[in-house]
């Protein structure tokens, strides 16, 4: 789920500046309860009423990265998740593991088919290629 924007959060905390009850404020403008207390007490401090940045680590292949992994699947469909490790090592030189790489050519797409990588949407319902 994405963040509140800033203006949405502006609005709410100026709504309740304006004598509207907390509650209301959450029905009014579609968010929880917890989150109008949170941006009105954030408000009063003095911060900052925009969404900080997500949790957690960077992914480990960036988008650079991920376009030289395609133009490598378009040219080697057959490498095995090794070899393309072994490619991304050489090339951009992240060391990553046959896991982080699976996952991310899932999530581009990718499935493996027999001795070769294929695009999810060149299936068909069988799981055969020919969609």
């Amino acid at each position: 789920m994405n963040p509140y924007s800033e203006d949405l959060r502006r609005k709410i905390v100026e709504a309740v500046e304006r004598g509207m009850p907390k509650i209301q404020a959450a029905e009014t403008f579609g968010v929880g309860i917890s989150s109008v207390k949170r941006y009105v007490a954030t408000y009063r401090k003095g911060g900052s009423l925009a969404p900080k940045k997500r949790p957690g680590s960077k992914p480990k292949l960036d988008e650079s990265a991920r376009k030289l992994l395609e133009a490598n699947l378009e040219e080697h469909p057959e490498a095995t998740l090794p070899q393309r490790r072994e490619f991304l090592r050489r090339v951009c030189g992240v060391s990553v593991s046959d896991s982080t790489v699976s996952r991310t050519l899932g999530r581009m797409g990718w499935t493996r088919k027999k001795d070769r990588w294929v695009r999810a949407s060149a299936t068909n319902g069988s799981g055969r290629p020919g969609g």
